[in-house]
């Protein structure tokens, strides 16, 4: 009698695990048809479906259901230079814009650019690539969708979206190349304040001996060499902006350089500290070492950089 029950009771367990395992699978592979369902309909889609175009969707009080469609035909803004030369001020004005989204360094931009320099570079390497079927077209569309992906989904979308990593404008050219529709910002300052800025604030930049200031400025030299030679080959699409002249003439300078991208007037460039830390304003990074110039705002440094420029000259 004992046995017979004990039977019907596992039969019983078999029974209701079965039928649990059943209906868990079947709401499964519901939640899986419908998650597939929401990518189609507002994130993101196979680039095949979208004949060549990317896209992502709209976050932060913008219509969730409106994709973000995104490609290497988009007015990207690269803003660039030696580290300490106003890149940081410049990225954080046109970020204070709102139609403009720059956010803070991807680090990772000017590695992938120097590591294909270095392949084309080497003619051995390439010899090698090419026999490989990795030619530079392959190589090209590659880098697109990399530094595509990295540019769009590191921040918010927004109508105009650039990227600040100074100097990803040693590959300007190259840049130009692959995203036809691109536009550059090579931001200048006098070396001999740009190096006293990074040796004083023990900026750690990659190749420079914050040591020497002889080391300091050659490295400097032959870095604003080659981006300015590129800016200039570029033409009408690179504007050069010394960073003197941004902070004492900030509206002159900023309705150039918006015009420049065809980008609309908007008088929030010109306050861009009021709207540090707040949401789709200028977000800044808690491990770089800002100047004033940034965090309080033009006025006080045009007028810091008057009095000394006065004591300089007299």
């Amino acid at each position: 009698m004992f046995g017979k029950l004990k039977q019907n009771l596992m039969v019983a367990c078999l029974v209701i695990s079965s039928v649990t395992v059943f209906y868990l699978g079947r709401h499964a592979m519901e939640c899986h048809h419908r998650f597939e369902e929401r990518s189609h309909l507002g994130g993101i889609l196979p680039l095949s479906a979208l004949g060549g175009s990317m896209r992502t969707t709209l976050r932060t009080g913008q219509n969730l259901s409106t994709p973000f469609v995104y490609n290497k035909d988009m007015p990207l803004i690269f803003i660039g230079g030696v580290p300490r030369s106003g890149t940081t001020l410049m990225r954080a004005m046109l970020d204070a814009h709102p139609d403009v989204r720059c956010g803070e360094e991807t680090r990772v931009i000017p590695r992938i650019l120097a590591m294909k320099q270095m392949w084309s570079r080497s003619g051995r390497e390439k010899m090698r690539l090419d026999e490989a079927g990795v030619t530079d077209e392959v190589l090209d569309a590659a880098m697109q969708a990399f530094l595509l992906e990295i540019i769009v989904k590191h921040g918010e979308p927004a109508n105009f979206l650039c990227n600040k990593d100074p100097f990803a404008l040693k590959s300007l050219s190259y840049l130009a190349k692959i995203f036809p529709h691109a536009k550059f910002v090579l931001m200048i300052r006098d070396g001999r304040a740009s190096v006293h800025s990074m040796i004083s604030r023990k900026v750690t930049i990659a190749g420079f001996d914050l040591g020497s200031y002889r080391d300091c400025l050659t490295k400097w030299n032959r870095a604003i060499e080659t981006m300015y030679t590129q800016c200039l080959e570029a033409a009408d699409k690179c504007l050069p902006v010394h960073y003197e002249q941004l902070v004492l003439h900030p509206e002159k300078w900023m309705r150039t350089l918006l015009k420049f991208l065809e980008v609309p007037w908007n008088d929030a460039v010109l306050h861009h500290e009021e709207l540090i830390g707040k949401a789709g304003g200028v977000s800044l990074s808690n491990f770089w070492k800002l100047s004033s110039t940034v965090t309080r705002g033009l006025i006080c440094t045009g007028f810091t950089l008057i009095r000394f420029l006065s004591y300089r000259f007299r």
